[in-house]
């Protein structure tokens, strides 16, 4: 029997990809922040391993949206910074 695949859309370009090739950014208790486990408790969005689709979570205020609450530049800056090392 195959094992289907978990698949999960991008929030900034919303391609479906598999989620393993995507990056989980969750808000818990804690904040917002990069959940390299994927296994964090919390409200998760996903976006894709490219700086395009970084680029636009702030640009557009993506996760403003998603998850229902003011996210400030600093936190899509750290996500940034998490993810490429910038």
């Amino acid at each position: 029997m195959e094992r289907k695949v978990p698949m999960r859309q991008c929030v900034a370009c919303r391609t479906m990809k598999e989620k393993r090739e995507l990056i989980r950014i969750v808000k818990s208790e804690d904040g917002i922040s990069v959940d390299k486990t994927g296994k964090k408790n919390g409200r998760g969005a996903y976006v894709c391993k490219d700086k395009n689709c970084v680029d636009k979570l702030k640009k557009q205020k993506i996760l403003s949206r998603v998850f229902s609450t003011s996210v400030d530049d600093a936190v899509y800056d750290g996500i940034s910074e998490e993810i490429f090392g910038e």
